[in-house]
């Protein structure tokens, strides 16, 4: 079976280490961030089947974190925070998280709150897992290597051309307007980005099409972004 990974995101390091050893206990594997940046950036790079989301931290929240994990995952998220106010409770649970636990709180009533969120979200179907290749007409996304080939030959891609094919190809079928392309692969807000994803968008055709002026994988849709074709 595989195996369930924890993300614990939490400003104080002796929390997070306690976290780790109880759920390692329960053969959970366990990936740590101090703040909500970090753990945004380690979503990007891991797969991660729960979050457990401090709220109080610095750079970026534990309410903001969810708040934007929540635009593109629907893994489960439990809340772990020292304040316990309804109104902190409430504004958790409306951003998208899955359950809350008030600090102190009992180790053993955490895993099992852990356990039950995992079981919900993985046995009982939310969870799909993550295809770690994909393979459309030929045009093949190697998630693990982190690698592109057509028809067998790898192609070389600069790291930005790389993270809008994986986008694309992740959500093959379906159209991202422009803004979100920008947004989700730089990390920015997508003022302006017409010309910055243009250019990029026709630099990938150019390695990955054989005529790029009529692609067969990469398509436009005028007016509204781009998709890669099923």
């Amino acid at each position: 079976m595989e195996q369930r990974v924890v993300l614990v995101v939490d400003d104080d390091k002796e929390i997070r280490d306690a976290i780790e050893i109880y759920l390692k206990q329960e053969s959970i594997s366990v990936l740590k961030a101090k703040d909500g940046l970090e753990a945004l950036e380690m979503l990007e790079a891991n797969q991660v089947h729960l979050i457990i989301m401090d709220i109080m931290m610095p750079r970026v929240d534990g309410i903001t974190a969810t708040f934007k994990i929540r635009e593109h995952r629907n893994l489960p998220i439990l809340m772990l925070s020292a304040k316990s106010e309804d109104s902190d409770k409430i504004l958790g649970l409306h951003v998208g998280a899955d359950d809350y636990v008030t600090k102190p709180f009992n180790p053993m009533e955490l895993v099992a709150r852990v356990k039950s969120l995992l079981r919900r979200y993985v046995t009982l179907g939310s969870y799909e897992g993550v295809k770690r290749m994909i393979d459309l007409r030929g045009l093949a996304l190697n998630l693990e290597a982190k690698e592109v080939t057509v028809n067998g030959e790898a192609v070389k891609l600069t790291p930005i051309e790389y993270k809008i094919v994986e986008l694309l190809m992740t959500n093959a079928g379906r159209v991202l307007s422009i803004q979100d392309i920008y947004e989700r692969v730089w990390k920015e807000p997508g003022y302006n980005a017409e010309n910055t994803v243009a250019v990029h968008i026709r630099k990938i055709r150019e390695k990955i099409e054989i005529d790029p002026k009529n692609p067969r994988f990469l398509k436009v849709v005028w007016g509204i972004g781009y998709k890669m074709e099923k």
